[in-house]
């Protein structure tokens, strides 16, 4: 019986990435023409909207938001959120109701395609370089300036400690110090179930519904750089406390 269930989460995990390669193929002509010019960059955002309905509804997963605090979205902000599956990225763009550019890990460089579909609109950061991070850094910044909020995973990539928190870098909360730019904590409560990946990947995964916590906004208003530490363990400590309140989306 255990061999069977996993035979099925793992032919799921086969389906799914089938059917996320139709999609993109399917979108990509769109996306490759409003990404010929910046100010069509927010039709690029709300077709991620319809594809990601797309790469998620076909193959059984659907996702609750479950609101803790209030914002407003009228309002920049810098979102964080912990990092446990690939379906974070999507259902990022479905649940937070404000325009933003994210911030990636340089790696997404290497997937052909993808990587002119991610760049163009989006930041991608190279951190084994000082001068391509400052540069990201940079251009993130120049975003929040124009009223566009940008979404980082502070983890920076996927930590094999998933579904728990691994450790934050600092960008995130650099940035929104520099441009005294509240904080937006999003947390994942069981992506990792649906689609996990790290050592958990071999269980393959499974239709569900996904389950994101909206918390209050934290904000930096008067902190300076010598507050970078503190808030990022205050951010962390958060995100952590969510996932242990739902006990990583098991309750």
């Amino acid at each position: 019986m255990n061999f069977l269930r996993v035979l099925l989460q793992k032919t799921w995990r086969v389906l799914f990435f089938v059917n996320g390669i139709i999609t993109f193929f399917l979108f990509y002509p769109l996306f490759y023409l409003f990404l010929l010019r910046e100010k069509w960059f927010p039709y690029v955002f709300k077709l991620y909207l319809v594809w990601g309905r797309f790469l998620l509804y076909p193959v059984g997963i659907r996702f609750k938001i479950i609101r803790k605090g209030t914002h407003d979205p009228s309002k920049t902000y810098v979102i964080v959120g912990n990092h446990a599956s690939y379906i974070d990225i999507i259902l990022m763009y479905l649940v937070v109701p404000v325009y933003f550019h994210f911030m990636g890990k340089a790696e997404l460089q290497r997937v052909p395609l993808f990587s002119k579909f991610f760049e163009r609109m989006n930041i991608l950061v190279d951190r084994s370089s000082i001068i391509a991070s400052h540069r990201a850094f940079v251009r993130a910044g120049n975003d929040i300036d124009k009223g566009i909020s940008i979404a980082i995973f502070p983890e920076a990539t996927i930590p094999d400690s998933a579904p728990h928190l691994g450790r934050f870098k600092n960008g995130a909360f650099r940035l929104a110090i520099e441009k005294q730019t509240p904080i937006l904590p999003v947390v994942f409560l069981n992506n990792w179930k649906i689609l996990p990946d790290n050592k958990l990947k071999k269980t393959g995964g499974r239709p569900g519904c996904a389950r994101i916590l909206i918390l209050d906004p934290v904000e930096t208003k008067g902190l300076t750089h010598k507050d970078d530490t503190a808030l990022r363990q205050k951010v962390f400590s958060i995100i952590d406390s969510a996932l242990q309140e739902y006990d990583y989306g098991n309750k």
